[in-house]
């Protein structure tokens, strides 16, 4: 439909809607979904789905029921802009749609299958994540009536854990309000026209008695028949100035919030600090937020200039670029103190304080981002003595519309545990939690309270040990804290340095260089081996997977260097108490220290951590199996080769075997367990790909997987209903799948199969699949190979079963920048929250120790094929 009907329905020198910029191509879809509660001449709730660069919108008269079966119409309009999603305000009587409107509900939205299919059909299914709505919903498009112009639909709701009995209350009226704004619509109404959230009330300019100067000027310029311009650079400032001042009129003030007092701005203030507790509070009087992962900030605002302390009072303006402090001084304040975080966000979406450490590094500041969290003062007034849902409430206001680089950290209520959980299954480093009604209060405690998916804090560091293969750069750090005034050893960390990195802590080291170890006992032999001490004042932040029984880091990245605190105050978080350790390795590493990958500094020991924690997860689908392997000895920047066949000087703990139908052929490889999979890593294994079948039953495999991979402009929420798509078929078969991201671009659908048809069937079975997949939909899907084909669909490889051709093993690396990760999910967590690329060495071990195994039950569901010959016999 476009934007044309839209615009032409539209005074844009009247309205204040937006105009809107030109459609996107269909290739960029996006996935979000808003709901806007619209008091026009009836009142109706606008449904707006995001689909080819436009909303595609439907008025539904009654707005949205939560009652299954329940139908509600919806009359499809003209699509609107992208930009209209964010629109609240008031549209002039007079004007197409005139009345008020609030933002009801937004969000994302998730298609069951192909949208675009749907809509012609008549029948969208999809689920919606939003902050009110959320579970699945359906449009079926009812036939036309004589003289009807437009397409009227139903808007039903399915029949799941989000439903509501009849009866239950209504959640039209028990959430009227914005979720933008927190306002009802009924304080819209009597506005002046032109109303906005992203600007405030508009008042009418009151005219000012003019003297008797400005009359004669303002005549001498209407005689001479020519108009006076203002300099661009001054009606730019007085725009600016105009749109500031009508941002602050949405602003509450802060003279009438509860608990506010008349103050000047002070220069600073220590923060609260959070208690670290093993779960998150339950309750109504808790809220939750994501725990950042980058610098504390105290953003201090005062006429226009902006100053930034670290949570310790250093004055840190400088250290980050311009565009944050700019975008600080823009904001509708005269003095504000903003309590926040500054991060920088990873391929995942996740703030990465490594990457931030990078980005620093380098000198770069165009990926910084502020999240506020907290408003201590403002325009006088000292707010620390108010609520802290009062304070958000403020800050949430004056930050509407400033975009990045600063951003509201929003909240959630939920229980506690969820949002951890969720957390965690993101591999996020975990959540705060804060007492909704608290007052600001500096210091550590207990109405912030902090909960981990990992362990991680800063350590101080106290010497260092050269690197094995560069010269002036550092392979490990020795590291400490302080019990009672004195530092204790408590390991090393040797993996999560970039080259860069290594070098730059190599030079700020050896001008600390000390002959005398700083901590209080000595090492012991093993430990002090080539190790050089420093002076302890430096302080390096740890993620670990807990502590050794003689009280060491188990498991050790370094994720950057903490500046901001003093090596003083770095004592442990919690008791050091031994955790459960995995299965105890024996395989020695050589140059251990070596890079493999350069982005992500993950080590060779950092690789082989990471399959110790992982092997228990990982076992099932590697053991006893054929195995082809992706060796890369200097690391994904040096030369890569397969390799299917065992060579000499195989380790004794690789398994090499003879295939049966290769007679006088080079052995295959297999591992039957840790160590195996450790002398992999040693010479250099990046990736492993093993057989679909095992070396019991050579040729009927156990195993078939539907390979999912996406050309050029596919969407991801196309590959996720792609995913969707094979499931239901291989359902048909009473076969049950599983899904796993492939740590590329696309998703594998696994399914376990009872071995009993040998590799021709099953090759021919899935080939089936593919093919019936790529006729029934022929715009979406291909089931050849052939590069040409592909552009703009998605490859359905049915390849990977047959004789000899293996996949990605769940758990294993990729040979990719960022060192991802194939990890299996459940089908509820595909999302558009988690890409293809999601988990990395990085940040798998923490979903892997929190989370559940999404694949419990794999080998307890395998069932039959139904090949051509066992379904002639069953007929027969």
């Amino acid at each position: 439909m476009g934007l044309q009907t839209y615009r032409e329905k539209r005074d844009f020198r009247t309205t204040p809607e937006p105009r809107g910029r030109k459609a996107r191509k269909s290739s960029e879809r996006g996935s979000r979904f808003v709901i806007q509660k619209h008091a026009a001449r009836r009142l109706h709730y606008d449904l707006r789905l995001e689909m080819n660069g436009v909303l595609k919108s439907w008025a539904v008269t009654r707005g949205p029921s939560l009652v299954p079966g329940e139908k509600r119409l919806a009359v499809e309009v003209e699509d609107h802009p992208l930009e209209y999603g964010g629109f609240e305000g008031t549209i002039p009587k007079g004007e197409y749609g005139g009345g008020s409107v609030i933002v009801w509900d937004r969000g994302t939205w998730t298609p069951v299958a192909d949208p675009e299919r749907g809509l012609k059909k008549g029948h969208l299914e999809f689920a919606l994540d939003g902050e009110k709505l959320s579970g699945r919903w359906h449009l079926v498009r009812m036939a036309r009536r004589r003289g009807e112009k437009r397409n009227n639909w139903l808007l039903i709701k399915a029949d799941d854990e989000e439903a509501r009995a009849e009866g239950d209350d209504d959640i039209l009226d028990e959430r009227p309000e914005s979720v933008k704004t927190g306002r009802v619509v009924e304080e819209l109404e009597g506005e002046a026209p032109g109303w906005s959230s992203r600007t405030g009330r508009i008042p009418k300019a009151k005219a000012k008695p003019a003297t008797k100067r400005t009359k004669t000027k303002a005549a001498k310029t209407k005689t001479a028949g020519t108009a006076t311009k203002a300099k661009p650079t001054a009606r730019k400032a007085g725009d600016r100035a105009a749109s500031k001042a009508k941002q602050a009129e949405a602003i509450p003030d802060p003279s009438t919030i509860k608990g506010a007092k008349k103050a000047k701005l002070p220069g600073f203030i220590p923060p609260v600090l959070a208690t670290l507790q093993t779960k998150a509070p339950a309750g109504k009087d808790w809220i939750h937020e994501i725990k950042f992962d980058g610098y504390r900030l105290q953003a201090h605002i005062e006429a226009g200039r902006v100053k930034l302390f670290t949570r310790s009072g250093l004055d840190w303006t400088a250290k980050f670029g311009k565009a944050i402090r700019t975008a600080l001084a823009a904001l509708p304040a005269g003095t504000a103190l903003i309590d926040g975080e500054l991060v920088v966000e990873g391929d995942n979406g996740a703030s990465d304080f490594s990457v931030l450490q990078s980005e620093l590094s380098e000198g770069r500041s165009d990926r910084f981002v502020f999240y506020a969290f907290d408003l201590l003062h403002l325009d006088g007034y000292d707010l620390t003595g108010a609520s802290l849902i009062d304070r958000k409430r403020v800050l949430q206001a004056l930050l509407s519309g400033s975009g990045d680089p600063l951003r509201y950290s929003d909240h959630f209520a939920e229980d506690g545990g969820l949002v951890l959980q969720h957390a965690c299954r993101l591999s996020l480093e975990g959540i705060i939690s804060k007492r909704a009604d608290a007052p600001y209060r500096s210091g550590r405690g207990k109405s912030w309270i902090k909960s981990k998916c990992s362990a991680r804090q800063e350590f101080v560091i106290g010497g260092y040990v050269p690197s094995t293969t560069s010269r002036r750069a550092i392979g490990s750090l020795v590291l400490g804290v302080y019990e009672s005034d004195k530092l204790r050893h408590v390991g090393r960390v040797g993996t999560g340095f970039t080259a860069k990195i290594a070098q730059d802590l190599w030079r700020r080291l050896e001008k600390r260089r000390s002959d005398e170890s700083p901590f209080a006992q000595a090492l012991p032999a093993a430990a002090a081996r080539q190790v050089r001490y420093v002076r302890p004042d430096l302080v390096a932040e740890v993620e670990f997977r807990g502590w050794t029984a003689d009280r060491n880091l188990r498991h050790a990245a370094f994720r950057g260097l903490r500046e901001d605190k003093p090596a003083k105050d770095v004592v442990p978080e919690m008791p050091i108490k031994p955790t459960k350790t995995p299965q105890r390795r024996t395989v020695r590493l050589s140059h251990p220290d070596r890079i493999y990958w350069p982005d992500a500094g993950v080590t060779k020991e950092g690789l082989a951590d990471y399959y110790a924690e992982a092997w228990r997860s990982m076992a099932p689908y590697l053991v006893n199996r054929p195995l082809a392997l992706l060796r890369c000895p200097q690391g994904v920047s040096g030369e890569c080769f397969f390799q299917k066949n065992a060579g000499k000087g195989m380790a004794k703990t690789i398994t090499t075997t003879p295939d049966p139908k290769a007679e006088g052929g080079a052995p295959l490889i297999a591992v039957h367990d840790l160590d195996g999979l450790l002398s992999l890593v040693q010479v250099g294994t990046l990736e492993i790909h093993p057989w679909g079948s095992t070396l019991d039953d050579w040729e009927r495999p156990d195993t078939i997987i539907m390979d999912l991979d996406p050309g050029d402009g596919v969407a991801w929420t196309d590959v996720i209903a792609a995913a969707h798509d094979v499931r239901e078929r291989l359902a048909q078969y009473s076969l049950t799948s599983f899904v796993k991201t492939s740590g590329g671009k696309g998703l594998h659908v696994v399914a376990p199969i009872r071995p009993k048809a040998q590799w021709p069937a099953v090759k021919a079975f899935t080939k089936s699949i593919a093919d019936a997949m790529a006729k029934d939909s022929p715009d979406k899907y291909v089931a050849t190979i052939t590069k040409s084909k592909r552009k703009g669909k998605i490859l359905i490889d049915s390849l990977r079963n047959q004789r000899g051709a293996t996949a990605i093993a769940p758990y294993s690396t990729r040979a990719r920048a960022g060192a991802p990760v194939a990890m299996p999910l459940t089908w509820e967590e595909l999302s558009a929250d988690i890409g293809p690329a999601h988990f990395n060495v990085g940040n798998a071990p923490t979903r892997i120790a929190a989370v559940p195994d999404p694949w419990s039950g794999f080998r307890k569901a395998a069932a039959p094929i139904e090949t051509k010959a066992s379904s002639r016999k069953r007929a027969a």
